[in-house]
């Protein structure tokens, strides 16, 4: 028989006497509570089952001796936990629809979100790739760009090495016509200085022989 219809769960203590506390407001989770719930009822029919097994045996009949108090507290513990298990029961049953149409949503947005990123992924390598191109193009142009400036730069040193060159064979030239016109005046000034040396020496080998031949004719005849 129920003693007490009242919105409080008994659950037995460690001593197997039963003890009143409130019931939750509300199930935080559909599952969990259901779980909870399903245990709860399988522990205390066990119990129950522990208490008629344990009970002593009449001897030489059928019967056993069951401490009434302490199968009537376990039943009624049972009988005031099977409606709450029933009512979360049908509260996960009734919001079934709602938590897989929940899943599918949350799923499909998962998956709608991997899409958008496997799009963003191929966007990014694509224009990776036409980096690479443009890169590997640009590169290109500029090795060709390095060889022509190479290229005319090489015809440039050879242009100013050949002007060099010309410059330089000509300023030997007019060297060389310069020491050869220097050398000829040098040879005409020394022929003229030794022209004018030679006059001098000849006007004074005169000057010498005539005064000798006057020496030689005032000079008496010597007697032998």
């Amino acid at each position: 028989m129920l003693r007490q219809q009242d919105s409080t769960r008994i659950e037995p203590d460690t001593n197997g006497h039963s003890t009143e506390t409130e019931s939750p407001p509300t199930v935080a989770s559909y599952g969990e509570a259901t779980r909870a719930a399903g245990v709860d009822i399988q522990r205390e029919l066990n119990r129950l089952e522990e208490i008629v097994l344990d009970s002593p045996r009449i001897p030489l009949t059928r019967r056993t001796l069951i401490d009434e108090e302490q199968l009537l507290d376990q039943l009624d513990l049972v009988r005031l936990n099977l409606p709450i298990a029933f009512q979360e029961a049908e509260l996960v049953i009734r919001h079934k629809d709602e938590l897989i149409q929940e899943a599918e949503l949350y799923a499909q947005e998962i998956i709608e979100a991997a899409e958008q990123r496997a799009s963003e992924l191929l966007n990014e390598m694509g224009l990776i790739q036409q980096a690479k191109v443009e890169a590997d193009q640009l590169r290109q142009q500029v090795q060709l760009d390095c060889e022509a400036i190479q290229q005319a730069t090489i015809a440039e040193i050879e242009q100013i090495r050949y002007q060099a060159q010309q410059e330089l064979d000509e300023i030997r030239a007019r060297a060389i016509a310069e020491c050869e016109e220097i050398q000829n005046g040098a040879d005409d000034y020394a022929d003229h200085a030794l022209d004018n040396i030679e006059q001098q020496l000849t006007e004074m080998l005169r000057v010498i022989r005539n005064g000798r031949q006057q020496l030689d004719s005032n000079i008496p005849p010597q007697k032998h």
